[in-house]
């Protein structure tokens, strides 16, 4: 772990370092405020590059908001030499923010990578939750509907809704392992539901997805069939304005390709072989 990165004498996020050779890449969590959940993707990438883990920011004075995430995030990458501008490797609400990132400072970013990417738009959103009502039973409902009951922290309270539904999310995953752990905190609600709401508002207004037609780094777009989420929908709905898009999907695979037990391995095989091939020296974005 390495401590709080300071611009001039500014606190910015945590972050972890792993890996001690190699392109740099930086891997963004989901969320948002799922500190530590991109920690295994850091360490699959740590043989062949020098990987940074941020812990974006969490509940402050003001509200937070993506341009906040943002500027943390350009703040970070501001304070090293890098040869050229660093890959990002976002999961779910982190390949959303690698992408509202690379639309205002394309020329910062390198490849983007975007791991079970979240929805931007109603009738993606509208998909994803039938999809998990349908995989919901009664005995699930019930259990979600007597959290407020049991957890009266709303901290607590949402990430153990999260550990309930996580079997929704995946295909046959192992289980998580204790280094993927945050702070050892209560899940940040509050910065969870302001980024989020800040999200949604920035898709209302038609900033998102529009605004992506700006990047201009090579993006790939990694995600699981059985991934709540509907991958060929969100694809459908960047390939307008992202046309150097690829995609690839894996049937047997939930949102978190990291963790499936069929998938893991040739996850990290095709991931490294991408980001080495686009991170090699002389390579330029598209």
């Amino acid at each position: 772990m390495q401590g709080p990165a300071l611009v001039d004498g500014r606190q910015l996020v945590r972050v972890r370092v792993h890996g001690k050779t190699g392109p740099w890449v930086i891997v963004l969590h989901g969320g948002p405020a799922a500190v530590g959940e991109a920690a295994p993707i850091a360490r699959g990438l740590s043989g062949d590059f020098r990987v940074l883990e941020p812990w974006q920011r969490g509940r402050g004075a003001e509200p937070l908001t993506v341009a906040r995430h943002i500027a943390d995030l350009h703040d970070l990458i501001t304070t090293r030499p890098y040869d050229t501008g660093p890959a990002l490797v976002g999961e779910s609400w982190g390949a959303m923010l690698a992408l509202a990132f690379a639309a205002a400072h394309p020329r910062a970013a390198g490849p983007l990578v975007l791991v079970g990417c979240g929805t931007f738009d109603t009738v993606s959103r509208a998909r994803m939750k039938a999809i998990l009502a349908e995989r919901s039973d009664a005995r699930l409902r019930r259990r979600l509907e007597r959290l407020p009951e049991e957890c009266a922290d709303e901290g607590e309270r949402l990430a153990r809704q999260y550990e309930l539904i996580q079997g929704l999310y995946d295909y046959d995953a192992l289980p998580k392992e204790e280094e993927d752990e945050g702070p050892g905190e209560i899940f940040d609600a509050r910065a969870h539901a302001e980024t989020w709401e800040d999200m949604l508002r920035l898709q209302e207004e038609g900033l998102y997805p529009a605004a992506f037609a700006a990047i201009r780094s090579p993006v790939l777009m990694l995600h699981g069939a059985y991934d709540p989420h509907p991958g060929p929908m969100i694809r459908r709905s960047l390939e307008p304005h992202i046309p150097q898009l690829e995609y690839h999907e894996w049937e047997h695979c939930g949102h978190s390709p990291w963790r499936e037990r069929l998938i893991r391995d040739e996850f990290f095989a095709l991931l490294q072989s991408w980001l080495r091939k686009r991170l090699a020296p002389g390579t330029t974005a598209t």
